[in-house]
């Protein structure tokens, strides 16, 4: 009985040294790269609650009698929001365009948007485009900026709508 635990306890640590070795071995080999030679990351990405679809309005009083007395708000205001219309050019060279709905119910929620793109390194001319208003015919947001990446890097290109627009990092 004795020997049958020891014999036990001997298989067990081998099969633990055993596991050690392939987690060891595969956390080395093989040799892995998310990028390659030469190469860089643009990454777009940002939250925001595009414009109303519809402005506020005061209601009549002849609408506001045939409403129940519950719902008499002097004012209708619809939640929906714009469609959100977003493009990204690299060295005049569309990379991205997206026409994002806003979420929920009523489609009255902010957009997310995660969107990265691989390119090479070097300078390039950068220009992000935003409409977030549907009665707006040109974008309501642009970004040009002339950007000098090297290899490896990555360039977070984000929005923020109090402070004027897009950034970068």
């Amino acid at each position: 009985m004795a020997m049958n635990k020891v014999m036990r306890y001997l298989l067990q640590g081998f099969n633990y040294m055993l596991f050690m070795l392939i987690v060891w071995y595969f956390s080395a080999q093989p040799a892995y790269r998310q990028l390659e030679e030469g190469q860089a990351v643009v990454t777009l990405a940002f939250a925001h609650a595009a414009k109303l679809k519809e402005e506020c309005r005061v209601r009549t009083q002849e609408e506001l009698n045939k409403m129940p007395p519950n719902m008499r708000l002097p004012t209708d205001c619809p939640r929906e929001r714009s469609p959100v219309s977003i493009e990204m050019y690299l060295d005049d060279e569309l990379i991205m365009k997206k026409l994002l709905d806003a979420p929920g119910f009523h489609q009255d929620q902010r957009v997310d948007l995660f969107h990265r793109v691989k390119v090479p390194a070097g300078n390039h001319r950068l220009i992000v485009l935003m409409n977030d208003d549907i009665k707006a015919k040109a974008p309501t947001y642009q970004y040009r900026q002339t950007v000098t990446l090297s290899p490896e890097q990555q360039l977070l290109v984000n929005f923020d709508a109090s402070a004027g627009g897009f950034y970068t990092h």
